[in-house]
């Protein structure tokens, strides 16, 4: 019998060593689960997004934007440098705003808005995350805009960095 019972029990302990583990925070709470970005994805995410805001701009009655290289160039620099200075906001580390980061890459059209979010989410999850505030909606819908420029960088615990600027010319 109490080998039975001896038996059974560690059975049922080998049963929970295999449930799902939970990593939790300092603070007591789970962890957010990694959205990792494989460098083969790049392209993909890029215009998932680019469709996004065109799909939402075409519902609200508005044109749609076109990639430009200058202001992905732009925003990829300011997503890298969000994370050097680990917190997400809008001027650069040396005091850069929008537009001082798209004229050293040669853009001359005018910046409409920017949007920055530091998360452990997918682009659509932000994407949907920036139309569920009045600020950050504005500038996705706004009708100046022509361009969009967009980029990300992920630091080494998997947290993102997305910026997404608006421009015409």
């Amino acid at each position: 019998m109490q080998r039975r019972a001896l038996i059974l029990a560690l059975g049922f302990t080998a049963l929970a060593a295999c449930a799902p583990q939970q990593h939790l925070g300092p603070d007591g709470l789970p962890l957010p689960k990694v959205y990792e970005i494989k460098p083969s994805d790049a392209g993909e995410i890029e215009y998932r997004m680019l469709d996004g805001v065109n799909s939402l701009r075409r519902a609200a009655g508005l044109a749609p934007v076109t990639l430009d290289a200058k202001l992905n160039a732009a925003a990829a620099t300011h997503s890298r440098d969000m994370s050097v200075q680990n917190r997400p906001w809008h001027f650069g580390s040396d005091g850069s705003s929008p537009l001082d980061r798209a004229r050293r890459v040669g853009f001359s059209g005018h910046i409409v808005g920017e949007n920055i979010s530091e998360t452990f989410e997918t682009e659509m999850d932000t994407l949907g995350a920036w139309m569920g505030q009045d600020d950050t909606r504005a500038v996705i819908l706004d009708p100046r805009a022509t361009l969009m420029g967009f980029a990300w960088f992920q630091d080494p615990s998997g947290k993102l960095w997305w910026t997404l600027v608006f421009a015409s010319n």
